[in-house]
């Protein structure tokens, strides 16, 4: 494992044929970028964990569609900004208040040099590394998206009640594997999900079976305890029923004994195609943190905007005037 300060080998593999980040794009402009970034991670962590799932999903939202130019950030009067689409209406508010103190804060010490999209980056890294998770050297270099659209994320972005075929269209369609979305996948070893993103595969499974079979029937008696059919939108559970809050690969154990909260997650093991990732990354820590790693690294890399394509927003929430 990696800690800061610590140099690492930049990701070759997979992504962009060439890019034009770089670990240290920042050296000279912003010395004191990452610890900045860390500090305003680490307080928000402080008054609540759940910056950690929203930051991490904020990020993936984000790059899935159209690329990491924070675009999600966008907020628009009229409601047709990325950030106003059905798909993203469940990101927390959390997330986007992590990116919006770092970003106040880093114009405090170096205006108008680093991007959103940038920070977005450094706080999903942080956000898993401060929750015992993997640590890496993140890529930088990105500018923000000029262009923020609601009808860009129809079909961008993976939902709860596909199966993995319909999972590796979404995901393979920006150049991931099968390891590389199991991996990412895991991100659910963090958060929580609201009850009406899965009641279905409680109580409405199909004609003949009210209860998905698939779940530890222990486990599906818990969840009706926590969200009965009439349950409220706000309502909400841990996605990782053991260790919500530490980023580790309980997600995949649990996957192992029908604990997968979404049919998008149990179905990893269920299919034959991905029950061998499932398996190792649940007998070897390592081996998921790595895959994870070069996963968000993938990631980051999507749609990477540059020269006239992009700029440094001054704030993220809104396009410069």
């Amino acid at each position: 494992m990696l800690y800061p300060g610590e140099a690492a080998t930049p990701y070759s593999g997979g992504g962009a044929a060439s890019t034009p980040l770089r670990t240290d794009y920042y050296k000279d402009s912003c010395r004191d970028l990452e610890s900045i970034v860390r500090q305003e991670v680490a307080r928000k962590i402080n008054e609540t964990v759940v910056t950690i799932p929203a930051t991490l999903r904020l990020v993936f939202h984000d790059c899935m569609t159209g690329g990491c130019g924070a675009a999600v950030l966008i907020a628009s009067k009229n409601n047709d900004a990325e950030k106003d689409a059905d798909d993203n209406k469940s990101l927390a508010g959390d997330g986007f208040d992590t990116i919006n103190r770092i970003k106040a804060a880093v114009e405090k010490r170096c205006p108008n040099v680093v991007s959103c999209a940038d920070i977005m980056q450094l706080a999903a890294r942080d956000v898993v590394y401060l929750s015992q998770g993997p640590y890496w050297s993140v890529e930088l270099g990105r500018l923000d998206s000029r262009v923020s659209r609601k009808s860009d994320v129809k079909g961008k972005l993976p939902n709860p009640d596909m199966h993995v075929k319909e999972l590796l269209t979404v995901f393979q369609r920006n150049g991931f594997s099968q390891v590389d979305m199991a991996a990412l996948s895991g991100a659910h070893t963090v958060g929580f999900a609201h009850c009406t993103r899965f009641i279905d595969r409680l109580y409405y499974y199909n004609s003949t079976t009210l209860t998905d079979p698939s779940f530890n029937p222990d486990y599906a008696d818990q969840l009706k305890v926590a969200c009965p059919r009439n349950v409220g939108e706000t309502i909400a559970v841990n996605m990782d029923p053991v260790s919500p809050v530490t980023f580790d690969n309980n997600y995949y154990i649990n996957l192992k004994y029908g604990l997968g909260l979404f049919t998008s997650d149990q179905g990893l093991y269920t299919d034959d195609a991905t029950r061998p990732i499932v398996d190792n990354f649940a007998a070897d820590q390592k081996a998921f943190f790595d895959a994870f790693v070069a996963a968000m690294i993938k990631l980051g890399r999507l749609g990477v905007k540059t020269g006239n394509d992009g700029n440094i927003r001054r704030v993220c929430t809104a396009f410069n005037a």
